[in-house]
């Protein structure tokens, strides 16, 4: 490595980030332009994964194999340890029209064969090898571009170590993702957004902002404290008030002992140990007879173009109800245009400030007694998200493309496509079946992706069922009830497969 290699050189940076502006028609279509992309799903989270775990992660973006229908386009993909021929040859041959040999040829799989928990990108920073070796498979890199998952400081050497530009945000804009700088986005766009407070670092700030806020949303029962950095809702904490004194801070304080921290961020002592670290927030918890949580997917090009790309209606779950586990597309007309057009003013905000790539806004929407629907914007996710894959795998698969003023998405033949997504389909005795053992059984079972009808079900997140008992999947159909119905047959399905072994 260069001793006075320097990552946080600016300039150096933007003069590399220069080169995307000429390479965006090849990366936003379909075409028979030369290019290498480079894809690195490295993760930076809080919540410590077992090295499987990762590797699941990882290889849940696999969809952007189905870029190699450009014929002259190249692909190298590097992953913490190496991927089951198997998996590969699962979504080789979901690609339509292209001969699966050729598009071997223009794929490479790297791994550092690295299983602790840490970062892909810094995996790979400390074997400047692999980094030639990459560079090797990279016959332009003018022509060639960097894909991360989070763009963390280390995706940016990496990106300047191999000489290529990255797609993503620029780390020095990542403090825009944080829940503080969302609320004060929102507050700048003139959003709705629940009452709290931002910038807070100890336990002692956030039982301040808890008393400040009783007193503005009188009889607040549930509040929810939060990580800046927090991904998928897992640094998301909710505390009862019910039988807190409002004027008492001591009262708030024991409230906090009770906090409901998901079991994967640890206990009370930790939660605010890391939220002493990298800051959070605090807001009221918005409840109502009616409420959903949707989101709304953008990117902004390189040529500081805002796009909206999607909207979709989130599930939730886990312990604290406010964990990621799913999706469904497209969110609901009744409100999606609605928040479309807010998040649309949030994008334009960041566009003016330099940033670059895919994110997504999270919100509350609650129905109102005539009907209509309030918003309120939750966290901007400055990165690629759980909605990310199942959308591209949906776009790659069909050329369609989300009309967002009528908020539906139709494939070229103009059929509408709808699905619902899980990164975390768990079914108990799962783990005894290998991929291929799925895949062949969802052969016979007719639950796989048809593509001449372009319905049926994506599996990704494939390595993770043999160890953990759980799978990806994108049910795609053609109306909200038969994607649904969908997902239903796949988890008979697997409970049928499951029971079968137990025979």
């Amino acid at each position: 490595m260069q001793d006075d290699f320097d990552p946080r050189d600016q300039a150096a940076y933007d003069a590399l980030q220069a080169k995307l502006v000429p390479l965006w028609s090849s990366i936003e279509t379909l075409n028979t332009d030369e290019q290498t992309i480079v894809v690195v799903p490295s993760a930076d989270v809080d919540v410590e994964l077992s090295a499987s775990e990762l590797q699941a992660y990882e290889e849940r973006y696999l969809f952007l194999l189905f870029l190699l229908r450009q014929p002259r386009a190249r692909m190298v993909y590097v992953t913490g340890q190496a991927i089951h021929p198997d998996i590969v040859d699962y979504y080789l041959d979901l690609l339509p029209g292209v001969i699966q040999s050729n598009a071997r040829r223009r794929l490479f799989f790297l791994s550092p064969m690295e299983a602790r928990f840490r970062p892909l990108s810094r995996k790979l920073l400390d074997r400047p090898q692999m980094i030639e070796r990459i560079r090797s498979l990279i016959p332009n890199r003018d022509r060639a571009h960097l894909v991360p998952f989070m763009t963390t400081w280390d995706d940016r050497e990496l990106a300047m170590r191999i000489g290529i530009p990255m797609y993503g945000a620029d780390p020095a804009h990542t403090k825009y993702g944080t829940k503080t700088e969302g609320r004060r986005l929102f507050a700048e766009a003139e959003i709705a957004h629940p009452h709290g407070a931002e910038g807070l670092h100890s336990r002692r700030e956030v039982v301040e902002a808890l008393v400040r806020l009783r007193a503005r949303v009188p009889g607040l029962e549930r509040a929810i404290v939060k990580h800046n950095e927090g991904v998928s809702g897992f640094g998301n904490a909710t505390v009862d008030l019910t039988a807190v004194d409002d004027d008492d801070p001591e009262s708030i304080d024991g409230a906090l002992d009770a906090l409901a921290v998901d079991p994967h961020v640890g206990n009370v002592d930790t939660f605010f140990t890391t939220l002493k670290r990298e800051g959070g927030i605090v807001e009221e918890m918005i409840e109502a007879e009616v409420v959903s949580s949707p989101s709304v997917q953008l990117r902004i090009t390189p040529l500081g173009i805002v796009e909206l790309l999607s909207t979709h209606d989130q599930i939730l779950g886990g312990d604290s109800g406010q964990v990621f586990m799913g999706s469904r597309f497209p969110a609901d007309a009744e409100y999606a245009r609605q928040i479309s057009a807010s998040a649309r003013k949030v994008g334009e905000r960041l566009a003016a400030r330099g940033v670059i790539g895919r994110f997504a806004l999270d919100y509350i929407v609650v129905r109102r007694p005539d009907g209509g629907w309030d918003e309120y914007a939750i966290e901007v996710n400055l990165r690629k998200g759980g909605t990310t894959h199942p959308f591209l795998t949906l776009q790659f698969l069909t050329d369609g493309r989300y009309d967002e003023n009528r908020a539906v998405f139709a494939a070229t033949d103009g059929t509408e496509k709808h699905y619902v997504a899980s990164d975390h389909l768990f079914v108990d005795g799962l783990d005894a079946l290998t991929p291929q053992d799925l895949l062949e059984r969802a052969l016979l079972r007719d639950v796989h992706f048809d593509q001449t009808r372009l319905v049926g079900t994506v599996f990704h997140m494939l390595s993770a069922m043999p160890t953990h008992g759980f799978v990806g999947v994108t049910c795609v159909g053609n109306s909200p009830e038969d994607a649904q119905r969908r997902y239903d047959d796949v988890l008979e399905f697997l409970e049928d497969a499951v029971s079968e072994l137990a025979r």
